[in-house]
């Protein structure tokens, strides 16, 4: 399969000035850039085509090489549809936006600067997240990795949650797989 070098420049071309329309603020402007770049897409599947060949009708006598590929076609006519409704929603909106302001382009609103202008820092997002994230106030493990925590020996050593007081012990259990404070129900759902 040869390119046609022609096809493909004046295709290049339509997509970069597709592009270039599509950036403007000028509504018009973008429903230009939207038709070029359609019609590129429309040589682009023109070019997949491959040569001209014979209609896509069976006969046996000609092998299936000199046959026409009908799906670049049908790929042409379904981007055509789609190219004319947007063009169609597009006009819409520019005839919209002329009968209410009286203008073509695009402005910007309050909202918009405003969201500019905000810092890209949140400080629900970006805030620091403490190592320790359980909902008990006390390191459960003392410095020494063996001890519940770092009371003394002997010293009785407590942990409040939600307003009662609980051995350092059994809420480290808690937070162990296989909670020790709860009892498990019997096997087989039976009372």
């Amino acid at each position: 399969m040869s390119v046609n070098l022609t096809l493909l420049t004046v295709m290049g071309a339509l997509y970069a000035c597709g592009i270039y329309l599509i950036l403007e603020r000028s509504l018009t402007r973008v429903l230009l850039g939207l038709m070029l770049l359609a019609n590129a897409t429309n040589l682009l599947l023109l070019a997949t085509g491959g040569y001209a060949g014979l209609a896509p009708m069976y006969s046996k006598d000609t092998a299936a090489g000199e046959y026409n590929d009908p799906l670049p076609q049908a790929l042409i006519l379904t981007s055509i549809v789609i190219s004319f409704a947007v063009t169609a929603f597009m006009l819409g909106i520019i005839y919209r936006t002329w009968v209410l302001a009286r203008e073509d382009e695009i402005q910007d609103d309050a909202e918009d600067r405003r969201v500019a202008k905000t810092p890209s820092f949140d400080l629900e997002d970006d805030s620091v997240i403490p190592v320790e994230t359980s909902e008990f106030p006390l390191t459960m493990l003392g410095s020494d990795g063996q001890s519940v925590s770092d009371v003394p020996d002997g010293a009785e050593a407590t942990v409040k949650v939600a307003g009662r007081k609980l051995d350092a012990g059994e809420a480290a259990s808690e937070e162990q797989p296989g909670s020790l404070n709860v009892t498990p129900p019997k096997e087989g759902g039976g009372q």
